[in-house]
């Protein structure tokens, strides 16, 4: 599985030249040289490699995958063929949607749909940059962009017969439901079109705008409808539910042909906009720079030194991972789509986000930006009280405006709780706290007005369980355990922001649903099990048993699912029978075989250490939970073991899906040696570093990480200094952090017992 990549050295001058910086500004040290675009490309990690900068809209990559799991994001490394460039990806979800505006350049033959095939060596990928030849083509093909405008140059062999595929019928894993249900079109005039195309698939109501420029005149015009080539006269405006493609061909010329395509999710007005906002001009170079600069900026929010260069690409092609999403989703005019299907203007400051996959970056990715980008951290904190708004429930996966009610619970509750007890809250506590509570219920009224669309995936039964018998009965509905030991930590969360709005009654009756995860847990067992509807556990009880989306665990089994209360672990730990049979029960975790059972089972089960699944969130702060034993230093062993196998500098160097920036934000932060296990609870517990060195670049300043003897045999630590004082405990809190200061780590080879 693995394959060496060629490290993209025929791109280093280009690189260096890119991350010049302007005068007058903050010298920059050159971190994008580590990005490594093509980790997670392989096994089942889903990223994609193409050219995009910081939460940007335009994310211009290869589509070579259209099929199945692992078309999930368009592209998938052991491939050889690219079926088009499209220009919207989701990166590393577990479920497709996007691939919207599909170009390709070609030349000879006169297939309908052609498909470009390449060599892996001729792939080069940097932050903001892609590059690729197609052989059978002979086209070298560049790739960079704005925020909302893909930029495009193709150097053809031929300069005889030079032509470009728009193919408008083009959508990722359409043998999962994806379907085109609109395609409006207009020939602007002899180098311009633009249109909308309508898709409905993960996102039941999705709309794209576009408007695309071409460099130079197109000579001759091909088009077809449904497969079907017009010989008499072309249309110049369509709007039809049809497959469109277009083939567009261009006069003799040994000069580059360069196209620009402005993307808008309201209309081609603002695609338009869009276009002549960002990119007026023709300057390939010049964009290719800008986006270098601006990607070298945002990673030197944390700078770090390491003696192993491994572990400088994997840190930061994973903090690049964490930039990808959630994208600004709005026109340079402030318009955008709502969750209410209607367009909006934002208000001056305001700006609006979508894809937040927040079951999965809830644990992680949010806590990681409340630190190196609180301003952000804070706006996607009102992006998902807007929702709940425009909407009526807060967002749980939005994609573009739509719900798609995929995953468990209710997880805004717990970014929403982050910011408000990290004092990074901006607007109404009361109505944040209102939006959580309606979003905790089950809502008649949302399930009569999302029937029929997909959209109904977000008002589940388990809710109305919980609230009428305080659990979820397993033989009611599937992932029973899963839900109700979620909900209870989410409904904590809804607690933590009552209280900060000062509305103690709401405060008061969601901490004690907070609690319901004990109706779960099995004193016999010390595990979470189904149960059923008289009370009684479901038995025959086996904790290796998953059966995907049927069994009583999401995603996984009993074993993956029986330490999750985030909120409550000092009355979890004596509810089990203290400190000790935590070590025991985290010790049987790791060390029991990785038999999974079930002829179902998850294929998210992945990364598995006994029966620790790293490849999957539930349990990305398992590790951690040894800093509440009397053995740490078990704890620093395992995140040893993770960082070191998991993460590596190959195409399948990331152990599942990558969803969004969970995966590469539980790396970033356990690599530099904390972890927040309790979103809702400002405090950090340490673990293992693996940086030598960091500078983190925060509100008050630098915080600076200092890790002394660090090696491959000193795995262990020896002890903690804070601001040159000795840590009697494992953990610091978000205001040692952001207030600035320096946290020193000393390592040894021997377990501190």
């Amino acid at each position: 599985m693995k394959k060496t990549i060629l490290f993209l050295q025929a791109a280093a001058f280009g690189l260096l030249a890119a991350c010049s910086q302007p005068s007058g500004e903050e010298q920059l040290r050159d971190e994008i040289q580590y990005v490594n675009p093509f980790i997670g490309t392989g096994f089942h990690g889903h990223t994609f490699p193409g050219a995009t900068r910081p939460f940007a809209l335009v994310q211009v990559s290869p589509d070579t995958h259209i099929m199945g799991w692992d078309a999930s994001s368009g592209y998938h490394y052991d491939d050889n063929q690219i079926y088009a460039f499209s220009h919207t990806h989701l990166s590393g979800t577990g479920i497709g949607d996007l691939g919207d505006v599909a170009i390709l350049p070609f030349s000879g033959g006169d297939s309908i749909k052609p498909v470009a095939t390449f060599k892996k060596e001729t792939e080069k990928a940097t932050p903001g940059y892609y590059a690729v030849r197609l052989d059978n083509f002979g086209i070298n093909v560049e790739l960079t962009s704005t925020d909302r405008v893909g930029f495009h140059k193709y150097t053809y062999d031929n300069p005889k017969d030079r032509r470009v595929l728009l193919d408008l019928g083009h959508v990722l894993q359409p043998n999962w439901g994806h379907k085109l249900v609109g395609n409006e079109y207009l020939f602007v005039n002899d180098s311009t079109v633009e249109g909308t195309v309508k898709t409905q698939g993960w996102a039941h109501f999705h709309s794209v705008s576009y408007r695309i420029t071409f460099s130079e005149p197109i000579e001759t015009l091909y088009q077809y409808i449904d497969g079907n080539l017009r010989k008499d006269s072309l249309f110049l405006r369509l709007n039809t539910p049809d497959d469109l493609k277009f083939h567009y061909k261009f006069a003799e010329s040994n000069k580059p042909l360069y196209v620009k395509v402005a993307i808008s999710p309201v209309d081609t007005d603002g695609a338009e906009k869009n276009m002549l906002a960002e990119l007026p001009g023709w300057d390939f170079e010049a964009t290719r720079a800008e986006s270098a600069h601006i990607w070298n900026k945002a990673l030197n929010d944390i700078q770090i030194e390491s003696s192993d260069p491994k572990v400088m690409v994997n840190f930061y092609t994973a903090l690049y991972h964490t930039m990808i999403a959630p994208y600004a989703y709005q026109d340079v005019d402030g318009r955008y789509l709502g969750m209410d299907k209607k367009v909006h203007r934002a208000e001056p400051g305001y700006v609006n986000y979508s894809v937040f996959s927040l079951w999965d970056t809830f644990r992680a990715l949010h806590p990681l930006m409340t630190i190196i980008q609180p301003e952000r951290a804070a706006d996607w904190g009102k992006v998902l009280v807007q929702g709940y708004k425009e909407g009526g429930i807060l967002p749980k996966w939005p994609l573009a405006s739509s719900y798609t009610g995929c995953m468990v619970g209710y997880p805004a509750v717990s970014v929403l709780a982050d910011l408000a007890t990290k004092d990074l809250a901006e607007g109404d506590l009361n109505v944040w706290a209102e939006a959580g509570a309606r979003s905790s219920v089950y809502r008649d009224d949302l399930a009569e007005k999302f029937k029929g669309t997909r959209e109904l995936d977000l008002i589940t039964r388990h809710p109305y369980y919980k609230e009428k018998y305080g659990f979820v009965p397993a033989d009611s509905v599937p992932e029973s355990v899963s839900w109700g030991l979620e909900m209870a930590y989410y409904d904590w969360c809804i607690s933590q922001i009552a209280a900060k709005a000062g509305n103690t009654e709401l405060a008061k009756e969601y901490a004690a649903k907070a609690e319901y995860y004990k109706r779960y847990l099995d004193p016999e067992t010390k595990m979470m099990r189904g149960v059923m509807g008289d009370g009684s556990f479901r038995t025959p009880f086996n904790p290796r048993y998953s059966s995907h989306m049927k069994s009583d665990y999401t995603e996984g089994n009993a074993f993956q699912w029986s330490f999750f209360v985030p909120h409550d672990m000092d009355n979890f730990i004596a509810t089990i029978g203290g400190k000790k049979e935590l070590e025991t029960r985290l010790d049987t975790l790791f060390t029991t075989s990785s038999q999974v059972d079930g002829e179902e089972a998850s294929g998210d089960i992945t990364g598995l250490i006994g029966q620790y699944a790293h490849g999957n969130e539930p349990s990305h702060h398992m590790a951690y939970l040894y800093n509440w034993t009397d053995a740490p230093w078990k704890g620093q062993e395992r995140l040893d073991q993770i960082m070191q196998n998991f993460y590596t500098n190959e195409p399948d160097g990331i152990i599942g899906n990558e969803d969004c920036g969970q995966m590469s934000a539980w790396y970033v932060m356990s690599a530099l040696g904390f972890y927040q296990v309790a979103p809702g609870i400002p405090v950090y517990t340490l673990g293992r570093p693996m940086i030598d060195k960091a500078l983190i670049h925060v509100k008050g300043g630098i915080f600076e990480i200092l890790v002394k003897n660090n090696s491959a045999a000193n795995k262990y630590i020896k002890e903690v200094k804070l601001n040159g004082k000795t840590l009697d405990t494992p953990f610091i809190s978000h205001n040692d952090i952001i207030k600035g200061g320096k946290l020193e780590f000393i390592m040894t080879d021997q377990p501190i017992k």
